[in-house]
């Protein structure tokens, strides 16, 4: 189910708060979140984030064309090697 328009989208406080001072002081430094849920809005373009994967923080550039989408949508958190090598001898 699809979260109220009238509560508006989530985002973590303390990401809130950080990329506020960021801005009002006009500074850009790497920002570090384990919020994968929180949303992107406007305040965020221009800001790199760094997101926990599960295993290391990944850092995000966001852009324009990423509001409205959660921050964990662009870190992948499984690494897909591949499928096995044929193996003749497996074969019957």
């Amino acid at each position: 189910m699809a979260r109220s328009s009238k509560r508006g989208p989530f985002v973590a406080n303390h990401l809130i708060r950080e990329i506020r001072n960021l801005n009002i002081q006009k500074k850009r430094k790497l920002i570090t979140t384990w919020s994968r849920a929180s949303a992107i809005v406007p305040i965020m373009i221009g800001h790199t984030i760094a997101v926990h994967n599960g295993r290391e923080h990944l850092p995000i550039y966001v852009t324009d064309r990423m509001v409205g989408h959660k921050l964990g949508e662009f870190v992948p958190t499984r690494n897909f090697r591949g499928h096995a090598k044929s193996d003749k001898g497996s074969r019957r």
